[in-house]
Protein backbone atom coordinates (compact mmCIF):
# COMPACT_ATOMS: atom_id res chain seq x y z
CA UNK A 1 0.00 0.00 0.00
CA UNK A 2 1.07 3.18 -0.97
CA UNK A 3 1.70 6.17 1.50
CA UNK A 4 -0.75 7.74 -0.17
CA UNK A 5 -3.11 5.17 -0.05
CA UNK A 6 -2.29 5.08 3.85
CA UNK A 7 -2.75 8.55 4.52
CA UNK A 8 -6.30 8.35 3.31
CA UNK A 9 -7.00 5.46 5.41
CA UNK A 10 -5.59 7.07 8.77
CA UNK A 11 -7.86 9.65 7.70
CA UNK A 12 -11.00 7.63 7.61
CA UNK A 13 -10.18 5.34 10.67
CA UNK A 14 -9.61 8.87 12.38
CA UNK A 15 -13.40 9.65 11.81
CA UNK A 16 -14.41 6.00 13.11
CA UNK A 17 -12.50 6.57 16.28
CA UNK A 18 -14.14 9.96 16.37
CA UNK A 19 -17.68 8.43 16.28
CA UNK A 20 -16.68 5.28 19.07
CA UNK A 21 -15.78 7.90 21.20
CA UNK A 22 -18.46 9.87 20.77
CA UNK A 23 -20.56 6.86 22.13
CA UNK A 24 -19.25 7.53 25.26
CA UNK A 25 -18.36 11.01 25.52
CA UNK A 26 -20.56 14.11 24.72
CA UNK A 27 -18.63 17.20 23.23
CA UNK A 28 -15.05 17.71 23.84
CA UNK A 29 -14.35 17.50 20.48
CA UNK A 30 -11.21 19.18 20.42
CA UNK A 31 -9.71 17.38 23.32
CA UNK A 32 -10.22 13.80 21.60
CA UNK A 33 -8.77 15.41 18.27
CA UNK A 34 -5.70 16.36 20.23
CA UNK A 35 -5.56 13.22 22.46
CA UNK A 36 -5.40 10.97 18.92
CA UNK A 37 -3.28 13.33 17.72
CA UNK A 38 -0.66 12.57 20.41
CA UNK A 39 -0.86 9.38 20.26
CA UNK A 40 -0.03 9.21 16.12
CA UNK A 41 2.49 11.55 17.19
CA UNK A 42 3.99 8.97 19.35
CA UNK A 43 3.39 11.80 22.08
CA UNK A 44 2.22 12.26 25.39
CA UNK A 45 -0.53 13.73 26.84
CA UNK A 46 -1.75 15.75 30.49
CA UNK A 47 -5.42 16.38 30.67
CA UNK A 48 -5.73 18.93 32.88
CA UNK A 49 -9.47 19.95 34.39
CA UNK A 50 -11.46 19.76 37.53
CA UNK A 51 -13.06 16.71 38.73
CA UNK A 52 -15.99 15.09 37.25
CA UNK A 53 -15.78 16.30 33.83
CA UNK A 54 -14.96 12.54 32.60
CA UNK A 55 -11.41 12.73 31.64
CA UNK A 56 -11.14 9.32 32.87
CA UNK A 57 -13.33 7.77 31.14
CA UNK A 58 -12.21 9.75 27.63
CA UNK A 59 -8.85 8.01 28.18
CA UNK A 60 -10.71 4.64 28.93
CA UNK A 61 -12.84 4.94 25.85
CA UNK A 62 -10.26 6.33 23.35
CA UNK A 63 -8.10 3.15 24.90
CA UNK A 64 -11.18 0.89 23.74
CA UNK A 65 -11.73 2.07 20.56
CA UNK A 66 -7.84 1.90 20.15
CA UNK A 67 -7.99 -1.88 20.66
CA UNK A 68 -4.51 -1.82 22.89
CA UNK A 69 -3.71 -2.74 26.13
CA UNK A 70 -4.81 -0.44 28.88
CA UNK A 71 -3.89 -0.02 32.75
CA UNK A 72 -5.15 2.34 35.04
CA UNK A 73 -2.59 3.73 37.80
CA UNK A 74 -4.56 6.44 40.26
CA UNK A 75 -2.12 8.49 41.86
CA UNK A 76 -2.14 8.99 45.70
CA UNK A 77 0.05 10.76 48.16
CA UNK A 78 1.36 7.12 49.63
CA UNK A 79 2.09 5.53 45.87
CA UNK A 80 5.69 4.35 45.74
CA UNK A 81 7.88 4.23 42.57
CA UNK A 82 7.52 0.45 42.76
CA UNK A 83 3.39 0.38 42.44
CA UNK A 84 4.34 2.00 39.36
CA UNK A 85 7.26 -0.03 37.67
CA UNK A 86 7.11 -3.34 39.38
CA UNK A 87 9.23 -5.24 42.30
CA UNK A 88 11.31 -8.28 42.86
CA UNK A 89 10.04 -10.79 45.07
CA UNK A 90 11.32 -13.97 46.86
CA UNK A 91 9.39 -16.55 45.00
CA UNK A 92 8.82 -20.48 46.48
CA UNK A 93 12.23 -21.35 45.25
CA UNK A 94 13.97 -19.16 47.09
CA UNK A 95 14.89 -17.01 43.21
CA UNK A 96 13.95 -13.69 43.11
CA UNK A 97 11.67 -12.75 40.77
CA UNK A 98 10.41 -9.33 39.15
CA UNK A 99 6.64 -8.69 38.89
CA UNK A 100 5.92 -6.52 35.85
CA UNK A 101 4.14 -3.03 37.38
CA UNK A 102 1.21 -1.29 35.63
CA UNK A 103 3.54 0.69 33.28
CA UNK A 104 4.37 -2.53 30.89
CA UNK A 105 1.17 -1.77 28.80
CA UNK A 106 0.37 0.15 26.02
CA UNK A 107 -2.02 3.36 27.66
CA UNK A 108 -0.83 4.40 31.13
CA UNK A 109 -3.63 5.84 32.59
CA UNK A 110 -1.68 8.08 35.42
CA UNK A 111 -4.86 9.50 37.17
CA UNK A 112 -4.19 12.70 39.20
CA UNK A 113 -1.23 12.62 38.24
CA UNK A 114 -0.63 15.51 40.77
CA UNK A 115 -1.83 13.75 43.85
CA UNK A 116 1.44 11.72 44.39
CA UNK A 117 4.78 13.39 45.44
CA UNK A 118 7.56 14.22 42.88
CA UNK A 119 9.53 10.90 44.41
CA UNK A 120 6.44 8.73 42.42
CA UNK A 121 5.79 11.08 39.60
CA UNK A 122 9.38 10.78 38.51
CA UNK A 123 9.09 6.63 37.86
CA UNK A 124 7.30 7.62 34.81
CA UNK A 125 10.42 9.35 33.46
CA UNK A 126 12.43 6.96 31.89
CA UNK A 127 9.23 5.19 30.67
CA UNK A 128 7.71 8.34 29.07
CA UNK A 129 11.58 9.55 26.71
CA UNK A 130 13.20 6.03 26.66
CA UNK A 131 10.38 3.64 26.31
CA UNK A 132 11.92 1.22 28.90
CA UNK A 133 12.49 1.12 32.73
CA UNK A 134 15.39 -0.06 34.80
CA UNK A 135 14.39 -2.28 37.75
CA UNK A 136 16.01 -5.05 39.79
CA UNK A 137 19.42 -3.60 37.93
CA UNK A 138 17.53 -4.17 34.80
CA UNK A 139 16.73 -2.36 31.62
CA UNK A 140 13.28 -3.55 29.99
CA UNK A 141 11.69 -2.66 26.85
CA UNK A 142 7.88 -1.27 27.11
CA UNK A 143 5.42 -2.96 24.96
CA UNK A 144 5.01 -0.66 21.87
CA UNK A 145 3.08 1.60 21.25
CA UNK A 146 3.75 3.12 24.82
CA UNK A 147 1.86 6.41 25.79
CA UNK A 148 1.32 7.79 28.96
CA UNK A 149 -2.31 9.58 29.39
CA UNK A 150 -2.48 11.90 32.99
CA UNK A 151 -5.02 13.38 34.22
CA UNK A 152 -4.54 16.21 36.64
CA UNK A 153 -6.41 18.90 38.53
CA UNK A 154 -6.16 21.94 38.99
CA UNK A 155 -3.38 23.45 40.52
CA UNK A 156 -4.54 25.92 42.75
CA UNK A 157 -6.92 22.95 44.28
CA UNK A 158 -5.50 21.58 48.05
CA UNK A 159 -3.62 18.25 48.13
CA UNK A 160 -1.33 18.60 44.88
CA UNK A 161 2.08 18.51 44.36
CA UNK A 162 3.37 20.68 40.73
CA UNK A 163 4.76 17.96 38.39
CA UNK A 164 8.60 19.10 37.96
CA UNK A 165 9.25 20.71 35.15
CA UNK A 166 11.61 17.97 33.30
CA UNK A 167 8.24 15.46 33.45
CA UNK A 168 6.20 18.59 32.15
CA UNK A 169 8.29 18.66 29.26
CA UNK A 170 7.90 15.46 28.21
CA UNK A 171 4.42 15.32 27.72
CA UNK A 172 3.64 16.57 24.05
CA UNK A 173 0.00 18.11 24.65
CA UNK A 174 -1.28 19.80 28.21
CA UNK A 175 -5.22 19.68 27.04
CA UNK A 176 -7.33 21.84 28.95
CA UNK A 177 -10.96 20.17 29.68
CA UNK A 178 -13.39 22.90 30.11
CA UNK A 179 -16.85 22.66 30.87
CA UNK A 180 -19.77 21.01 28.99
CA UNK A 181 -22.26 23.44 27.25
CA UNK A 182 -25.98 23.69 28.73
CA UNK A 183 -27.40 21.37 26.10
CA UNK A 184 -23.90 18.97 26.30
CA UNK A 185 -24.67 18.73 29.79
CA UNK A 186 -28.19 17.99 29.41
CA UNK A 187 -27.34 15.37 27.05
CA UNK A 188 -24.91 13.61 29.61
CA UNK A 189 -27.39 13.45 31.80
CA UNK A 190 -30.30 12.09 29.65
CA UNK A 191 -27.34 9.41 28.82
CA UNK A 192 -26.10 8.46 31.76
CA UNK A 193 -29.22 8.16 33.97
CA UNK A 194 -30.73 5.31 32.20
CA UNK A 195 -30.14 1.69 31.26
CA UNK A 196 -28.51 2.04 28.37
CA UNK A 197 -25.12 0.42 27.56
CA UNK A 198 -22.12 1.42 25.86
CA UNK A 199 -20.24 -1.02 23.63
CA UNK A 200 -16.98 0.44 21.87
CA UNK A 201 -15.38 -1.03 19.19
CA UNK A 202 -12.34 -1.18 18.58
CA UNK A 203 -11.42 0.33 15.13
CA UNK A 204 -7.61 0.05 14.36
CA UNK A 205 -4.94 -2.12 14.96
CA UNK A 206 -1.60 -2.64 17.08
CA UNK A 207 0.22 -2.81 14.00
CA UNK A 208 -1.68 0.02 11.96
CA UNK A 209 -0.74 2.60 14.78
CA UNK A 210 2.84 1.87 14.76
CA UNK A 211 2.95 2.07 10.64
CA UNK A 212 1.05 5.53 11.00
CA UNK A 213 3.44 6.90 13.15
CA UNK A 214 6.21 6.08 11.21
CA UNK A 215 4.50 7.11 7.35
CA UNK A 216 3.79 10.59 9.83
CA UNK A 217 7.57 10.95 10.57
CA UNK A 218 8.59 10.36 7.11
CA UNK A 219 6.30 13.46 5.49
CA UNK A 220 7.90 16.23 4.00
CA UNK A 221 8.24 19.82 5.64
CA UNK A 222 8.39 23.19 3.54
CA UNK A 223 11.82 24.77 5.05
CA UNK A 224 9.56 28.04 5.99
CA UNK A 225 7.19 25.70 8.07
CA UNK A 226 10.14 24.68 10.28
CA UNK A 227 11.48 28.33 10.38
CA UNK A 228 8.43 29.19 11.21
CA UNK A 229 7.78 26.96 14.51
CA UNK A 230 11.41 27.27 15.49
CA UNK A 231 11.33 31.31 15.75
CA UNK A 232 7.36 30.89 17.50
CA UNK A 233 9.32 28.85 20.03
CA UNK A 234 12.45 31.02 20.11
CA UNK A 235 9.91 34.01 20.64
CA UNK A 236 8.84 32.41 24.05
CA UNK A 237 12.50 33.00 25.68
CA UNK A 238 13.57 36.35 27.82
CA UNK A 239 16.68 38.16 26.15
CA UNK A 240 16.47 35.74 22.95
CA UNK A 241 17.85 36.40 19.81
CA UNK A 242 14.46 38.03 18.04
CA UNK A 243 12.61 37.69 21.83
CA UNK A 244 9.65 40.90 21.50
CA UNK A 245 10.36 43.45 24.07
CA UNK A 246 7.04 42.94 25.86
CA UNK A 247 7.95 38.91 26.43
CA UNK A 248 11.50 40.04 28.06
CA UNK A 249 8.79 42.12 30.69
CA UNK A 250 6.05 39.15 31.02
CA UNK A 251 7.75 35.70 30.53
CA UNK A 252 10.05 34.67 33.14
CA UNK A 253 11.31 30.95 31.54
CA UNK A 254 10.53 30.42 27.85
CA UNK A 255 10.06 26.84 25.99
CA UNK A 256 12.96 24.46 24.95
CA UNK A 257 14.28 22.77 21.55
CA UNK A 258 11.38 19.57 22.64
CA UNK A 259 8.27 22.61 21.57
CA UNK A 260 10.05 23.08 17.86
CA UNK A 261 10.48 18.79 17.76
CA UNK A 262 6.57 18.47 18.61
CA UNK A 263 5.21 22.02 16.90
CA UNK A 264 6.47 19.66 13.41
CA UNK A 265 5.67 16.32 13.87
CA UNK A 266 2.18 17.66 15.58
CA UNK A 267 1.62 20.30 12.41
CA UNK A 268 2.24 16.78 10.42
CA UNK A 269 -0.31 14.65 12.13
CA UNK A 270 -2.80 17.77 11.89
CA UNK A 271 -2.36 17.89 8.26
CA UNK A 272 -2.41 14.02 7.47
CA UNK A 273 -5.64 14.01 9.42
CA UNK A 274 -6.92 17.18 7.49
CA UNK A 275 -6.17 15.51 3.77
CA UNK A 276 -3.06 17.43 3.03
CA UNK A 277 0.44 15.49 2.47
CA UNK A 278 2.64 18.33 3.65
CA UNK A 279 2.02 20.90 6.58
CA UNK A 280 1.94 24.67 6.56
CA UNK A 281 2.09 27.17 8.67
CA UNK A 282 -1.82 26.76 10.01
CA UNK A 283 -1.18 23.40 10.98
CA UNK A 284 1.93 24.72 13.18
CA UNK A 285 -0.39 27.29 14.80
CA UNK A 286 -3.34 24.76 15.08
CA UNK A 287 -1.38 22.72 17.59
CA UNK A 288 1.14 25.63 19.09
CA UNK A 289 -1.16 26.47 22.59
CA UNK A 290 -1.47 22.69 24.15
CA UNK A 291 2.35 22.22 23.27
CA UNK A 292 3.33 25.99 24.39
CA UNK A 293 0.80 25.85 27.35
CA UNK A 294 2.94 23.89 30.02
CA UNK A 295 6.45 25.38 28.59
CA UNK A 296 5.98 29.09 29.15
CA UNK A 297 6.50 30.24 32.48
CA UNK A 298 4.90 33.92 33.45
CA UNK A 299 6.68 36.01 35.87
CA UNK A 300 4.48 37.84 38.63
CA UNK A 301 4.01 41.09 36.30
CA UNK A 302 1.84 38.86 33.86
CA UNK A 303 0.14 36.67 36.12
CA UNK A 304 -0.61 39.72 38.21
CA UNK A 305 -1.82 41.92 35.01
CA UNK A 306 -3.97 38.78 33.95
CA UNK A 307 -1.91 38.19 31.00
CA UNK A 308 -2.69 34.07 30.56
CA UNK A 309 -0.84 31.85 28.60
CA UNK A 310 -3.29 31.80 25.88
CA UNK A 311 -3.13 35.70 25.38
CA UNK A 312 0.57 35.40 25.22
CA UNK A 313 0.71 32.77 22.32
CA UNK A 314 -1.96 33.87 20.70
CA UNK A 315 0.30 37.43 19.89
CA UNK A 316 3.19 35.03 19.67
CA UNK A 317 1.25 34.09 16.10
Amino acid sequence: MSEVENLNKLRAQYKDLQQEVSKAIVGQDEVVKYVLISIFSNGHCLLVGVPGLAKTLLVNSIAQALGLDFKRIQFTPDLMPSDIVGAEILDENRQFKFIPGPIFSNIILADEINRTPPKTQSALLEAMQERKVTAAGKTMPLPAPFFVLATQNPIEQEGTYPLPEAQLDRFMFNIWVNYPTLQEEIDIVKATTDDRKVQINAVITQEEILNYQNIIRKMPVADNVIEYAVKLVNKTRPDGEITPDWVNKNIAWGAGPRASQHLIIGAKCHAALNGKFSPDIEDVKAVALPILRHRVVRNYKAEAEGLTIEKIVAQLM
